[in-house]
């Protein structure tokens, strides 16, 4: 009976040094080697790549921002603020309609078909909307010149960037809207759009964030 009783002392004394031990690698060791890691070599994605403006955080180079005017009396929907680069339709999985104290985006598709009623309408929609709001005397955008990313969201809702051709679209009425030249916009969209990852991923595309921050910046020394 004591030599049971012994061994199972001695079972649970090795089991709690085992639960230390193994508590101190994976609870503490770990995580402080692979925050370390992350913050020496990689501290901008490890800290969710944080774009900055007048030394704030105004967001992040990962999601998409809206930029819109304030809700009139009566507005459901806001309309966008054409002082500003337009980013990719948000239509996605909608709005929030479960904590309504806050106004969220959900992330996610619409899962509509290619010839589904409402994903016509609403491309349809966006497509006019596009020409109407880009077209400013002296230039008139086609239809035909409107790209894809124009008129549809992208798989999660949130895509934070653009294609040079979206941008290229929106920079007549950007330097009107801001009394600017077209060159000194179109400078802006060349000088911050990316090519292909590595050369071959992805397409070539532009932040629309860290390019109405330039905006901003140019605005204020004009």
């Amino acid at each position: 009976m004591n030599n049971s009783v012994t061994n199972t002392v001695r079972l649970l004394g090795a089991g709690l040094r085992a639960l230390l031990v193994l508590t101190l690698v994976t609870g503490v060791v770990y995580p402080l080697v692979v925050t370390g890691i992350a913050q020496g070599l990689f501290s901008d994605r490890a800290n969710g790549s944080e774009i900055k403006s007048d030394g704030k955080v105004v967001g992040s180079s990962l999601i998409g921002q809206s930029y819109n005017l304030p809700l009139k009396k009566g507005q459901e929907t806001p309309e966008p603020d054409l002082k500003w680069f337009q980013g990719r339709p948000q239509n996605g999985l909608g709005s929030n309609s479960v904590n309504t104290r806050y106004k969220l985006i959900l992330s996610g598709a619409t899962n509509r078909s290619a010839d589904n009623e409402d994903l016509t309408d609403w491309v349809t929609a966006a497509k006019a909307a596009v020409v109407k709001d880009n077209s400013v005397p002296g230039y008139t955008v086609k239809p035909s010149e409107v790209p894809a990313d124009a008129v549809t969201s992208s798989g999660s809702g949130l895509d934070p960037n653009i294609s040079p051709q979206y941008a290229d679209v929106q920079v007549h009425r950007i330097a009107e809207k801001n009394g600017l030249t077209v060159a000194q916009v179109q400078k802006l969209v060349d000088e911050h759009t990316e090519g292909r990852t590595l050369g071959f991923m992805g397409e070539p595309r532009v932040n629309v964030l860290e390019l109405n921050i330039a905006l901003k910046e140019l605005v204020a020394k004009s």
